[in-house]
């Protein structure tokens, strides 16, 4: 096996004096984990930090066995955004602890690409954390547990539709939803319409949605324990500090 390919670091673990082990999400090849050596030399440090985008080279033997991650090069430092907030930090942790757990191996990420791309590429604007949410929700789709927003599962409406049922995973419009509004999720508007602004409020609920039907559908199902910087997230955000930034 041997490839080229670009990707984010979604995961470190130290192997040995000065080696690691790096997982990465790439375009072309899916989730790849392989064996760095010389990762920790003072030179190649900054290199090697959660969300930075790399360029590589993967060579194996055999098909099965782990690859070894030669000529790799920084394209991009995201990390360096991240570090700078303790908001985009441990939203970073939940985006690379979630995808990690439940994206397999060599699994083609095409569907995905462009949403993650997005989150990664709007650091540097107000929209950060909506680009997250909206990735989580696409990797919904990706795992084959998508909801239906398209009309309302009472009813059968599409016109204003303001809720989503956490039972069914489809929408509800207001007039059949309202009495049960407690109960319900809210719509996410920001899914349906991509010129949507969605306030701080709207994408913290799509946040509840999502975390609510990636632990019920997947990680539960799989018996998989859902990652607990997901499962957090919302209370390590500071979202009135985020809102006035």
């Amino acid at each position: 096996m041997n490839f080229s390919d670009e990707g984010y670091i979604i995961h470190l673990r130290r192997h040995g004096e000065n080696a690691l082990i790096v997982t990465l999400l790439s375009r072309e090849h899916g989730k790849i984990t392989g064996y760095v050596q010389g990762a920790l030399s003072k030179k190649k440090l900054g290199i090697f930090q959660l969300g930075n985008a790399l360029s590589f080279n993967a060579y194996a033997r055999l098909e099965e066995n782990m690859p070894s991650l030669r000529g790799v090069e920084l394209v991009k430092a995201h990390a360096a955004n991240f570090m700078q907030s303790p908001e985009k930090l441990a939203v970073l942790e939940s985006f690379c602890a979630l995808f990690d757990a439940a994206v397999a191996e060599k699994e083609n990420l095409e569907f995905l690409a462009e949403s993650v791309d997005a989150f990664f590429e709007a650091l540097d604007t107000s929209q950060w954390l909506n680009k997250y949410a909206l990735a989580e929700f696409r990797l919904l789709d990706f795992l084959g547990i998508g909801l239906d927003l398209s009309c309302c599962a009472a009813t059968g409406t599409r016109e204003n539709l303001a809720f989503v049922s956490p039972k069914s995973g489809k929408a509800v419009c207001l007039d059949a939803g309202l009495p049960y509004a407690d109960k319900l999720f809210r719509f996410p508007y920001a899914v349906v319409d991509k010129n949507y602004a969605p306030s701080l409020s709207e994408v913290a609920d799509l946040l509840k949605l999502t975390g609510y039907f990636l632990n019920k559908n997947f990680f539960q199902i799989h018996n998989l324990q859902f990652p607990n910087n997901r499962a957090t997230l919302l209370e390590q955000l500071n979202l009135m500090h985020i809102e006035g930034k």
